[in-house]
């Protein structure tokens, strides 16, 4: 198999499944139906798809990233981001801690722009990759912060 194709597959299956076991570990139970949120708040059924769409040019920007520049600091970045995102969930769902997820998130968004912002001369089809999940936490960090408001 190729090599380019393979390194595509280890990250958005690695991605993919990292995602799905962290979110199947952090389950919103009765602790977050409890809590007031905002109405803009989308129906839970919602996460599930999006999250895994995103997991998967999540791994394709880290992919070619990795082919073309695993030492950079853009690569570095792109790890940074995923350890961010793969602690939200336990901070906020986990802990039941809105505020500490708060903590975890817009470290989370600087992470994501952050890799946009130093892909972009290199890469514009990994930056352009990352565009649709910057957006999605910025929408997460509003929601996430509406929560922390109203409790």
């Amino acid at each position: 198999m190729n090599r380019r194709i393979l390194t595509h597959l280890v990250f958005i299956v690695g991605v993919v499944a990292l995602g799905s076991l962290i979110g199947i570990f952090n389950i919103p139970g009765e602790w977050y139906q409890s809590l007031q949120k905002p109405p803009f708040n989308p129906p839970n059924w919602i996460f599930g798809p999006v999250w895994t769409a995103l997991y998967v040019l999540i791994g394709m920007a880290g992919a070619r990233t990795w082919i073309t520049a695993r030492t950079s600091a853009r690569m570095t970045i792109w790890f940074v981001q995923m350890v961010l995102n793969f602690l939200w969930s336990p901070a906020f769902f986990g802990f039941e801690k809105p505020a500490l997820g708060l903590v975890v998130i817009v470290p989370l968004l600087i992470a994501i722009l952050a890799f946009i912002r130093a892909s972009w001369p290199f890469d514009r089809i990994a930056a352009w990759l990352f565009v649709p999940y910057a957006l999605w936490v910025a929408f997460a960090t509003l929601l996430n912060t509406s929560i922390v408001v109203l409790n």
